[in-house]
């Protein structure tokens, strides 16, 4: 492998790391109710919304959801394509290989072509990054684009470090790098997200993008921090708090209330297979067959009805139990 981004492994980074990873293996309790289809595609409108806002596109989750919806919006024919191109992306999202160069181009294709002429493509001219100060980062030349992109797909497909750091330095190298005319931000944001589904499908579920817009200056402030430092170091300690409090904000919003956070999965699970099997049969009967208390076993169910497994058809007295299977 001929290049190796710079970067150092710190203390912070690591505990972070272990922090992440320790959350990841606790959230087994919440991965079924996060990948229900409408959580999902609740947690999909929070990352495009997000990720648009940071560039400064004003449309809410609530817009995004009507452009979704086919509904008519009001706004800017510029904020409207924006929005259907991120829809586009991001549709994409399960299909995308993180090593794949041309998948990025892809992605970056579907994000812009009602946008850029040159969507798909890597820049041809000269471009900075700046703010209301003035410009903050030149990035290097077109000329050296395709080579620096190579380099750094390269070092993604061999590198040995761990997929939370990988993604984070990923992420600050694209940005450095400033491959499109366009949309960097947007493409940069989106594959660390599809970096970090290969690693653990969780990812595929919760919005990065959105907590990030929600620390957007010190987002910026991080990238600014790197650039001055040579190395993304500063960068990949951001993100990782950023990781980290996206998987707690996950966890916090969906432990269902009011029943314990510890039932067995186990016994959930054998609880959807006796309904599959009688969509008729009740409570008590289920508690019989699990030698369980009543009581149990409506927690138990008000904890898969939180998850999105389980749905009441019909009234108490005479209606059934239905099993809601993923889309």
């Amino acid at each position: 492998m001929s290049y190796q981004p710079p970067f150092t492994i710190t203390s912070k980074m690591l505990t972070l790391v272990s922090e992440i990873v320790e959350i990841i293996t606790d959230i087994k309790h919440i991965e079924v109710s996060l990948k229900t289809p409408k959580l999902r595609k609740k947690n999909r409108i929070k990352s495009i919304t997000g990720t648009l806002q940071i560039e400064g596109n004003t449309f809410s989750e609530e817009k995004v959801t009507n452009v979704i919806n086919g509904k008519t919006v009001l706004g800017t024919m510029r904020e409207i394509a924006e929005v259907q191109g991120a829809i586009r992306a991001y549709e994409h999202f399960d299909t995308y290989t993180f090593k794949s160069e041309k998948d990025l181009l892809k992605s970056h294709k579907l994000m812009m072509e009602k946008l850029l002429s040159s969507a798909g493509s890597y820049r041809h001219t000269n471009v900075g990054v700046g703010d209301q100060n003035g410009v903050t980062h030149v990035a290097p030349p077109p000329s050296q684009v395709p080579e620096l992109m190579g380099n750094l797909f390269e070092w993604l497909q061999n590198t040995k470090d761990h997929p939370l750091i990988v993604s984070c330095v990923f992420h600050y190298e694209f940005e450095f790098i400033h491959p499109f005319e366009d949309g960097n931000g947007r493409v940069g944001r989106l594959w660390q997200s599809v970096i970090l589904n290969h690693y653990k499908k969780i990812f595929g579920f919760i919005p990065i993008e959105s907590v990030v817009r929600e620390h957007q200056k010190s987002y910026y402030k991080a990238l600014e921090a790197s650039g001055s430092a040579g190395e993304s170091t500063p960068f990949i300690e951001f993100m990782l708090e950023i990781i980290l409090k996206t998987l707690k904000n996950a966890v916090n919003e969906n432990v269902p209330k009011n029943v314990p956070k510890n039932v067995p999965k186990n016994r959930l699970n054998e609880i959807v297979k006796l309904i599959e099997k009688n969509k008729e049969i009740t409570s008590i009967q289920i508690a019989e067959r699990l030698k369980i208390s009543d009581k149990t076993i409506k927690r138990d169910m008000a904890t898969l009805k939180e998850q999105g497994r389980l749905q009441r058809v019909g009234s108490l007295k005479s209606g059934h139990w239905e099993v809601i299977h993923d889309e």
